[in-house]
C-alpha cells in the first residue's frame, strides 16, 4: 500500500507539469494571434480608408452637381426675368416706329420742328412731343444695344469656331500656327521671257516658236508655320519658316505641274517692347518693301527691275524709339551671309561663293521714321550696304549700295510707296539685273581683269482703293546696269551670257477680296528689256489670279 505523502507528491508534480504545458500552449497562441492580427488590421483599415474616400469622392460630386443645378436655375430664371423686361421696351419701340412721322420732331428739317416747338399758342403741344421723342428713342437704343450685344455673342461664337478649327497640334506644349496661300495662276504670254509663269526679263523669240502662249500654274502656293515659344529674359521668342513650290521641276513626264518644294524664310525671334533681334534666312530688311501683286509671289514683283531681293541667312538687331505725336523712329543693323547668287556648282556638295571667299560677312544699316496718316502709315527710311568679293587670283571687288523707300498716304485711298537704289557690284540682291561683276575676258584666267558692275534703279507703286475690298495698283519699275561700264571692257563672248544695259517694266492689276480669306486678281505686266550688243525685246503677259489664305 503506497504511502499518502507519495501520492500527495505525484499529484502536486502532475499538476504542476499539467499548468507548465497549458501555459506554453496558451503562449504559443497568442504569439501566433499576435502575429496574425496585424496583418488583418493594416487591410481593414487600408479597406475603411478607401471606402471613406470614396465616400468623400461621391459627396463632392453630389455637391458640385448640386451647385450646378442651382446656377443653371438662377440662369434660367434672369433670362426670363430679362426676356419679361425687354418684351415691353421692344412693343413699344415697334409702336414708335408704326407712329406718323409727324409726331416725331425735327425728322422732316428745322421748320416743322421750330413751329411745333416755339409756337405761343401750342407750348403744351410742344412739351408733350418732346416727351414723346424722348420714351420713343430711348426703347429704340435700347433694342438697338441688344441688337448689337446679340451680334457681338455671334461673332465671339465664330472666331471661337474658327479658333479651333485652326488650332495646329505640336509635339512641344508651345502653339503653332499654320499659314499661307493656295495660289491658282493663268496666263497668256505675247513674247518670249526668262520664265514663262512669272518672267522676270523679256529675250528674243526663239526661231521656229509661237509669239504668243498659254498656261496655268500652282507652284506659286505658299504654306507657313509660325511657332510661339517661351519667354526669354522679358522677351517674347517666336520662329517662322515659309515654304512654296517653285524650286524647279522634277525631269519626270508631266514634271512641270510637280513643282519642288523650296524654302524661302526660316528665322527666329526674340521681342522685348522696343528691341528685337531676328537671326536666320529673312528678306532684306534693308529694303522691306515690294509691289503688290499675286501674279508673282516666287520671285518679287520686279525683281530684277529696280527690285533688291533676296533670302539671305542673317542676323539683325532692331530698336525703336517713341516719339510724340505717334512718330516712331526705328533702327536695324545686321550682317548677312554674303552671297552673289552664283549658281551651285555641285548640286550635292556646297562651294563657296565669292563674298563668302573674302572671310567677311555683308553689312548692312536701315534707319526709318513714321507716323500714322488716315490710318496709313507714312514713312522715310535710307539704308545702306557693304560686302566684299573674292573672285580667285587675289581679285577683290568692294560691293555696296545706299538705298532709300517711302510710304505716303496722299488721300485717304491714295498712297504712293516704292524704292530707289543706287548701288557696284551688289548682283546678289538682284541689281544690275542679277549681275556683280564684269569680266574683261576668259574668267578662268587669273590674268583677266574684273570690274564690278555699277548699276541704279528702283520702283514707284500707286493704291487706289476703290472699296474696302477692290483696289487698284499701278507700277513703274526700271533697273540700269551702266553701259560704259560694259562697252569696250566685256563682250557676250567672253561672258557666255547675254549682258543686260537695261530692264523695263509696267504693271496695272484688279485686286478684289470678297473675303478676307479669298483673293481674285487681274493683271497686265509688259517687260522691255535692253542687252548692250544687241537689240531690245519686250513680252506682254495676262495673269489671273485665284486664292485662298488660310
Amino acid at each position: 500500500m503506497k504511502r499518502p505523502g507519495i501520492l500527495a507528491l505525484r499529484r502536486s508534480v502532475v499538476t504542476a507539469a499539467t499548468c507548465v504545458l497549458l501555459i506554453t500552449i496558451g503562449r504559443a497562441q497568442e504569439r501566433t494571434s499576435a502575429t496574425a492580427a496585424p496583418t488583418g488590421a493594416r487591410a481593414a483599415d487600408d479597406l475603411d480608408s478607401q471606402v471613406r474616400e470614396l465616400r468623400t469622392v461621391v459627396e463632392e460630386m453630389r455637391a458640385e452637381n448640386a451647385q450646378s443645378r442651382a446656377e443653371m436655375r438662377e440662369l434660367r430664371q434672369e433670362l426670363q426675368d430679362t426676356r419679361r423686361l425687354l418684351a415691353p421696351l421692344a412693343a413699344s419701340a415697334n409702336a414708335n416706329r408704326a407712329l406718323p412721322t409727324t409726331t416725331q420732331p425735327g425728322q422732316y428739317g428745322s421748320s416743322q420742328y421750330g413751329s411745333s416747338q416755339y409756337d405761343s399758342s401750342s407750348g403744351s403741344a410742344a412739351v408733350s412731343s418732346s416727351q414723346s421723342a424722348q420714351v420713343s428713342v430711348e426703347p429704340m437704343d435700347l433694342g438697338g444695344r441688344v441688337q448689337k450685344l446679340e451680334e457681338s455673342t455671334q461673332l465671339l461664337g465664330s472666331k471661337i469656331d474658327e479658333q479651333y478649327q485652326t488650332k495646329v497640334e505640336t509635339a512641344g506644349k508651345y502653339r503653332a500656327r499654320l499659314s499661307g496661300i493656295v495660289l491658282m495662276n493663268a496666263f497668256r504670254n505675247v513674247g518670249a521671257s526668262d520664265n514663262a509663269d512669272f518672267p522676270n526679263f523679256a529675250q528674243p523669240v526663239a526661231p521656229g516658236d509661237p509669239v504668243a502662249s498659254l498656261g496655268a500654274t500652282l507652284r506659286q502656293t505658299e504654306i507657313g508655320l509660325e511657332i510661339f515659344g517661351p519667354n526669354l529674359a522679358g522677351a517674347k521668342s517666336s520662329a517662322h519658316v515659309e515654304f512654296d513650290f517653285a524650286g524647279g521641276f522634277p525631269s519626270t513626264p508631266n514634271g512641270v505641274n510637280f513643282g519642288i518644294a523650296r524654302m524661302q524664310t526660316a528665322s527666329l525671334r526674340l521681342d522685348w517692347k522696343n528691341t528685337s533681334v531676328i537671326t536666320g534666312q529673312d528678306s532684306l530688311f534693308f529694303s522691306p518693301l515690294s509691289p503688290t501683286s499675286f501674279a508673282s509671289l516666287a520671285t518679287p514683283a520686279f525683281a530684277y527691275a529696280g527690285n533688291l531681293w533676296g533670302w539671305t541667312p542673317q542676323i539683325r538687331i532692331e530698336h525703336r524709339f517713341d516719339l510724340s505725336h505717334q512718330q516712331t523712329v526705328t533702327l536695324q543693323a545686321g550682317i548677312l551671309d554674303n552671297l552673289n547668287w552664283e549658281p551651285p556648282y555641285n548640286p550635292y556638295l556646297r562651294t563657296l561663293q565669292a563674298g563668302e571667299r573674302s572671310g567677311r560677312p555683308a553689312y548692312a544699316l536701315r534707319t526709318a521714321w513714321s507716323r500714322p496718316v488716315f490710318e496709313h502709315p507714312l514713312s522715310f527710311a535710307v539704308a545702306g550696304y557693304y560686302g566684299r568679293q573674292n573672285w580667285g587670283w587675289d581679285r577683290y571687288v568692294d560691293a555696296w549700295a545706299g538705298m532709300t523707300d517711302w510710304q505716303i498716304p496722299i488721300l485717304r485711298r491714295l498712297t504712293l510707296s516704292g524704292e530707289f537704289y543706287r548701288g557696284r557690284g551688289v548682283g546678289g540682291l538682284g541689281a544690275g539685273i542679277g549681275r556683280a561683276v564684269l569680266f574683261g575676258g576668259d574668267p578662268s584666267l587669273p590674268t583677266t581683269p574684273i570690274r564690278g558692275l555699277d548699276s541704279a534703279g528702283g520702283w514707284t507703286q500707286l493704291k487706289l482703293q476703290l472699296t474696302p475690298k477692290l483696289e487698284l495698283n499701278g507700277v513703274f519699275a526700271e533697273d540700269d546696269a551702266f553701259a560704259s561700264d560694259v562697252r569696250g571692257f566685256a563682250v557676250d563672248a567672253n561672258n557666255f551670257i547675254t549682258i543686260l544695259g537695261r530692264n523695263r517694266g509696267a504693271l496695272g492689276n484688279l485686286v478684289y477680296r470678297p473675303r478676307s480669306d479669298l483673293v481674285l486678281s487681274a493683271e497686265f505686266r509688259r517687260l522691255h528689256s535692253f542687252p548692250v550688243y544687241s537689240n531690245a525685246s519686250a513680252t506682254n503677259q495676262v495673269n489671273l489670279a485665284m486664292g485662298i489664305l488660310f
